[in-house]
């Protein structure tokens, strides 16, 4: 068989480099999260430089821009779609989605996929109350209270006439509480607030905060180590809006440890009542009697199976010092890889330990 012969060089470019849009592309399910064609080009145009002669004149122009001399008249070209109907939505649609979607979003055992295909931005209104702009040059503007044309004569009082007044002194007065008046003399009793220890600020830096941060953003799944003997008093309330406001693809669960230091019904009491907010695991870190272990591992391969794009996912630890984030992570490893002592603040950086069982395979 005679191979055709094409004059001149190929259009297709064989090399493997990134920059390259026509290069192979790796079979589906390897992990390797590729760049399509249309993500190259637009990168590729973004890199481009116009090529200019020694006046300044330009000789080549860049991919996006027009070759039309300047101040020809352009055109719109004729298309029978400028006329076809558009795609729209009912408002009661729309609403029976925002509901359905969410009362996905409050199950913390439901997860919804794609939702860069879904239009997230219609389904809720991101302006609060107290942050919305209040127009008030609109409805009285700077020309109509100051200058020779302003309009109003007096300032804005609470109060017409000594009639109102009176009855809003009568309100006051009948509302007084001598424990919110500041200005009264108070006896003194001889204490004095002293200057706060330095123990008291500790774990209060930038530093340490980077760190949890770090964590936070490079992690797919966020578990969150509580201590069951004060699993509310070990609980970031702080951390759990933020990952709710910002980072609401993340996956965030509790891993309630210690568990053998409370009684049984304690610990499945705590469960249910955690488990209506976030996934919750009883938990016991232990080298030769662990509990718990199967269980985590199993949740983090169901949420590897989530992220099917990559290979494995990343899974970080947060928590109060001493709640046993270090002994959860040598359970996990089945061997010491974190240093362990009862004095808070023995790890004080961000670790990275590949593991096999976060891998997105059946193993």
């Amino acid at each position: 068989m005679v191979k055709p012969r094409f004059k001149g060089k190929s259009t297709i470019n064989t090399s493997t480099a990134s920059s390259n849009p026509d290069r192979p592309k790796t079979p589906a399910g390897s992990g390797n999260s590729m760049r399509d064609r249309a993500t190259v080009r637009r990168l590729n145009m973004y890199r481009q430089k116009q090529r200019c002669n020694n006046r300044g004149q330009v000789i080549k122009r860049l991919s996006y821009q027009s070759t039309v001399a300047d101040g020809t008249q352009a055109r719109v070209e004729p298309n029978i779609k400028w006329f076809a109907n558009t795609r729209v939505i009912k408002q009661s649609s729309l609403q029976k989605f925002q509901d359905e979607m969410g009362a996905v979003k409050k199950d913390p055992y439901r997860v919804v996929m794609k939702q860069s295909r879904l239009p997230m931005s219609l389904l809720h209104d991101r302006v609060k109350a107290h942050n919305s702009k209040v127009h008030i040059l609109d409805t009285e503007g700077f020309e109509t209270t100051f200058g020779p044309k302003a309009q109003r004569k007096r300032p804005n009082l609470m109060v017409g006439d000594m009639k109102d007044l009176a009855e809003q002194a009568e309100v006051s007065a009948q509302t007084y509480s001598a424990e919110k008046d500041r200005d009264l003399v108070t006896e003194d009793d001889g204490v004095r607030e002293e200057a706060r220890e330095e123990i008291f600020k500790k774990g209060q830096s930038k530093r340490i905060w980077g760190e949890l941060y770090k964590v936070i953003d490079s992690s797919d799944v966020i578990i969150q180590v509580l201590d069951a003997r004060d699993p509310m008093g070990t609980r970031s309330q702080s951390i759990e809006t933020y990952m709710r406001k910002e980072k609401p693809w993340k996956h965030l669960i509790f891993v309630l440890n210690k568990c053998d230091l409370i009684p049984t019904w304690v610990t499945r009491r705590w469960v249910a009542v955690l488990s209506a907010e976030y996934p919750t695991l009883a938990f016991h870190a232990s080298l030769t009697n662990s509990f718990g272990k199967g269980s985590l591992i199993q949740l983090l391969r169901q949420f590897g199976k989530l992220h099917t794009d990559k290979k494995q996912i990343s899974v970080g630890f947060i928590g109060y010092p001493n709640v046993g984030k270090s002994s959860v992570i040598n359970t996990l490893r089945s061997k010491k890889v974190c240093n362990v002592a009862p004095l808070a603040g023995e790890t004080k950086v961000c670790y990275h330990f590949p593991s096999k069982y976060l891998q997105n395979k059946n193993t």
